[in-house]
């Protein structure tokens, strides 16, 4: 996962002091986290590093927080696990994440993965956490639209995974134009500063 970079709601790469990890799975894209981890490794470590899951992993079948094994290889994870952080696939519903809203709110880190660069459901995800209440870090990972960029810092999103080719200086894509796209003036503040939802 070396040929991505983190970058923060300002597009400073932030990549070297990143150490969010994500969880090995069947389901895990390229782009969630800089480096993986096993449940294996995590479990035989002596430091507690801090460890992204896939929140579809922690429901059952009516999308509700699974019980029993599940439950306890989750409560495994946490506390081997300095800060813990998930992520939510285009596939999750925004009603589910209400459901939830009780163990997202715990979370230090959501990572919503845009499987499809037609797929704006990153957006509902991202206004939905922060109506109930979502203050920590929101990363978007996949295959967005870097001309979105600037809408997604406005309705709430923190940092953002990018690949190689995207933050490289001789990029068709000017990254850093994403970033201040909408820096005109609102009552006073960045209009990327404001979340879509606000009240000026």
């Amino acid at each position: 996962m070396a040929n991505h970079h983190i970058l923060d709601s300002k597009g400073v790469d932030v990549s070297a002091k990143d150490t969010w990890q994500a969880l090995c799975t069947d389901n895990l894209p390229d782009s969630i986290a800089l480096s993986e981890i096993t449940l294996l490794e995590l479990l035989q470590r002596q430091e507690k590093p801090e460890v992204i899951v896939p929140l579809t992993d922690l429901l059952d079948s009516e999308g509700v927080l699974a019980s029993g094994l599940v439950k306890e290889v989750y409560a495994l994870i946490e506390q081997h696990s300095s800060h813990l952080g998930v992520w939510i696939t285009a596939d999750t519903d925004a009603e589910v994440l209400t459901a939830l809203s009780e163990l997202l709110l715990k979370q230090s880190l959501i990572v919503i993965h845009v499987p499809k660069f037609a797929d704006g459901r990153s957006f509902s995800f991202v206004q939905t956490l922060r109506q109930l209440g979502y203050k920590k870090e929101i990363r978007v990972a996949g295959e967005f639209g870097r001309d979105q960029i600037a809408y997604l810092l406005r309705v709430g999103v923190d940092s953002f995974v990018l690949n190689e080719h995207d933050v490289h200086p001789d990029s068709a894509f000017n990254i850093e134009q994403a970033f201040s796209a909408l820096a005109s003036s609102y009552n006073g503040r960045r209009a990327a500063d404001l979340p879509m939802f606000s009240v000026a």
